[in-house]
């Protein structure tokens, strides 16, 4: 697995933490949540790059937020499943404020994050309103 990828992993499960429980940024940026041996196994470029997903996401949600809600047609922000609104935050951080990575690859690695830990239909959806982000940015 590549840094990127397990660096999105890790910003997704940061997330995932903060909106659960919501401790401060610096715990989730410490990593201090990881298991004991997975935390040793993170290669420093993954970590840094997971540093920055979580630190902008937070340092973002209210814009993020408001972009992902901007796709909900028919369904209430409230009832996003945590899993799916964790990945969606850390994919609408990389389209807004991460132009140098190409929109393709961020929706494409939030879909495979999402068919790995989401509900069975939980790609398509976050696929949706990805997309959907995407294309507003490039309206």
């Amino acid at each position: 697995m590549g840094n990127r990828r397990q660096g999105r992993i890790l910003a997704f499960q940061a997330l995932y933490c903060w909106d659960a429980a919501g401790p401060p940024a610096e715990q989730l940026l410490s990593f201090g949540w990881l298991d004991g041996e997975a935390g040793v196994c993170v290669p420093a470029r993954a970590r840094e790059f997971a540093e920055l997903l979580i630190a902008g996401t937070i340092d973002n949600i209210e814009s993020i937020d408001r972009h992902i809600r901007e796709q909900l047609h028919h369904w209430d922000f409230g009832r996003l499943a945590r899993v799916d609104l964790a990945i969606l935050r850390v994919g609408v951080y990389a389209l807004l404020y991460q132009p140098d990575i190409p929109a393709s690859v961020t929706i494409d690695e939030a879909i495979d994050i999402a068919r790995e830990y989401g509900a069975e239909e939980s790609y398509r959806f976050v696929n949706g309103v990805l997309d959907g982000v995407r294309k507003g940015q490039s309206a």
